[in-house]
């Protein structure tokens, strides 16, 4: 198992954070990877879900928000906290704690300010204490 941490460094990804999510689902999908995106709130679920319908002419990532018989046909699926759902091999975690349970992967988005760093590196921790491969990727 693997935790990747993405550091938001970039212009584009500083003023729309979400759209470095877009890109890691876009990767994912393309990669044909089934992917769970764990959303914050159900507001930060529809915006995921408004973004990745306007990835660009050249880009179809099939998704949706989590809720309906349809889960488990869609490779990317977008889960508000209220909606319980399976875990899938790669997680994009936006929540405030670690995934728990079991998956291939999870990728953590790490905001560019520094205060809201503190509370990652302690997930950077526990993930390593659950001997989980840990890396970084500056973005």
């Amino acid at each position: 198992m693997r935790a990747d941490f993405y550091l938001i460094a970039k212009p584009r990804f500083r003023a729309e954070p979400l759209r470095l999510v877009c890109e890691l689902a876009r990767k994912a999908h393309d990669a044909g990877l089934w992917t769970l995106v764990l959303a914050r709130d159900a507001a930060q679920a529809e915006a995921l879900d408004e973004m990745l319908w306007d990835m660009g002419d050249d880009a179809y990532i099939a998704h949706q928000v989590a809720g309906d018989e349809e889960d488990d046909v869609t490779p990317v699926l977008i889960a508000p906290p209220e909606v319980d759902t399976p875990l899938r091999p790669l997680v994009i975690n936006l929540r405030d704690a670690a995934v728990e349970g079991s998956f291939e992967r999870v990728l953590e988005v790490v905001p560019a300010d520094d205060s809201a760093r503190e509370p990652l590196r302690e997930r950077w921790k526990q993930y390593k204490a659950r001997g989980l491969d840990v890396s970084k990727h500056d973005m």
